[in-house]
């Protein structure tokens, strides 16, 4: 009887208070997305890859840097699910690992950017004049640059590294989320429900903050789930290049580095950190196509 109240409770077409209101509204784009099957298997697989990742120590039985001479470049069999690396190491362990360095590092540039880019696009949109140019103008800079190239100088004006590839990544993601939170700034500022706080007395850091960015907010998130595949393409990028994580550290890109000398005759080792990071991708991908249709107005 709870859960049909609950239910009834939260597809109520005449919510009771704002909080009601908003759970109405997560639990129908919830319904929505439930009903897309590409978008669940983009979720559930992402969830999955994720969780395994956190759970590595739990489920790979084997050190991922131990080596075992005797033992390089086993085929796949009982003992080694995935086979083995040019140095003995246990591949389906460090694919878990990996996942770790690799999406870990994922999750750090979004919560860099997504928050910069918002800022820097509303605070454009919303001030407009001088501050609009100065910040779009530095946006364009960014964007003039092909992201990966644009990461490779910055990271060799750092060093080689977890750290700095996760800054690299950051300062060349931000421009977009600024560019598509200054539309939707433009687009608001003007209508009657700001001019209302305004005349509340409410300053412009206040509306901004509390008023523009929240409206802002569903495209910036369609965005960062459509851009995590690129950013893992970049992070792995980075690794094959030398530029992001470091031997001995299990990270999908560098694997493929490490190994690409063997794709002809030991394929499975380049070819399994390749399909993680295309799995990954393509999860990610389709769970953004999902929440574009959800959280898009132009989608409905």
């Amino acid at each position: 009887m709870s859960g049909v109240l609950s239910r009834e409770w939260l597809l109520s077409e005449t919510p009771a208070s704002r909080a009601q209101a908003a759970w109405v509204r997560r639990y129908r784009g919830w319904l929505q997305l439930r009903s897309n099957g590409l978008a669940m298997v983009g979720l559930v697989t992402a969830a999955i890859m994720i969780l395994a990742s956190l759970a590595a120590p739990l489920l790979a039985w084997q050190d991922p840097s131990a080596q075992d001479l005797a033992g390089r470049l086993a085929p796949p069999s009982l003992a080694h699910w995935f086979g083995t690396d040019e140095l003995g190491r246990d591949i389906y362990a460090r694919i878990l690992y990996g996942g770790r360095v690799t999406l870990g590092l994922v999750v750090a540039v979004v919560l860099l950017v997504a928050p910069v880019g918002l800022a820097v696009g509303s605070i454009a949109g919303y001030l407009g004049g001088f501050a609009d140019r100065a910040l779009m103008r530095v946006t364009d800079v960014f964007l003039a640059f092909p992201r990966l190239v644009l990461a490779l100088a910055f990271v060799a004006a750092l060093r080689p590294g977890i750290t700095s590839a996760v800054i690299a990544i950051a300062l060349t993601a931000w421009p977009p989320y600024a560019r598509l939170a200054r539309a939707d700034t433009l687009t608001v500022r003007s209508s009657d429900y700001i001019a209302a706080v305004r005349l509340t007395g409410a300053g412009s850091f206040r509306i901004i903050l509390r008023h523009i960015m929240p409206m802002c907010m569903s495209s910036v998130v369609v965005r960062v789930t459509l851009d995590m595949s690129g950013i893992i393409q970049t992070a792995a990028a980075l690794g094959f290049l030398g530029m992001g994580a470091q031997p001995p550290m299990p990270e999908w890109g560098t694997m493929i580095a490490s190994s690409r000398a063997f794709i002809l005759d030991q394929w499975w080792v380049p070819t399994i950190p390749g399909v993680a990071i295309l799995i990954a991708s393509l999860a990610f991908n389709l769970f953004g196509d999902g929440m574009r249709d959800v959280l898009d107005p132009r989608q409905r």
